[in-house]
């Protein structure tokens, strides 16, 4: 991929995480987020926070994200962009970095912010040591 396709589909994933948001369900925190995963074939899924007055109970836009895409038998993921209306970028909760390294351990994060700024990690600095399956084979 060239360079400019690159910024190309950067942009568009971006764009498609901000349109994400404005479907947001955020009437408790005001704290709208919305997600865009890519998938290793190029496929884009998209994602909102969905909150509830049972707090604990609120979903998260990149773990909706990721849901919406193994529903439909996506698993393999390259690149999640995340937009807020904050006024720096955000990174991803820890629930949500655990469920993204399930599937995709070094995926590209990208955090926008609805001024401009972004801000992007591997998620394996995000989450260096993350539980896998490998912690669970001594028990299976």
């Amino acid at each position: 991929m060239s360079d400019h396709d690159a910024r190309d589909a950067a942009e568009s994933l971006r764009d498609a995480a901000f349109a994400a948001m404005e479907n947001a369900y955020a009437p408790y925190s005001n704290y709208r987020v919305g997600a865009a995963i890519r998938s290793e074939d190029g496929r884009v899924v998209t994602g909102c926070n969905v909150e509830n007055a049972v707090y604990g109970e609120a979903l998260c836009a990149e773990r909706v994200a990721i849901a919406a895409a193994v529903a439909q038998g996506i698993k393999s993921f390259d690149e999640i962009a995340i937009a807020t209306e904050s006024d720096e970028p955000a990174p991803p909760c820890g629930s949500c970095r655990q469920t993204m390294s399930e599937f995709a351990p070094d995926l590209r994060v990208t955090s926008y912010a609805r001024n401009g700024k972004q801000a992007t990690w591997r998620l394996g600095d995000l989450l260096p040591e993350a539980f896998a399956l490998n912690h669970l084979r001594g028990r299976m």
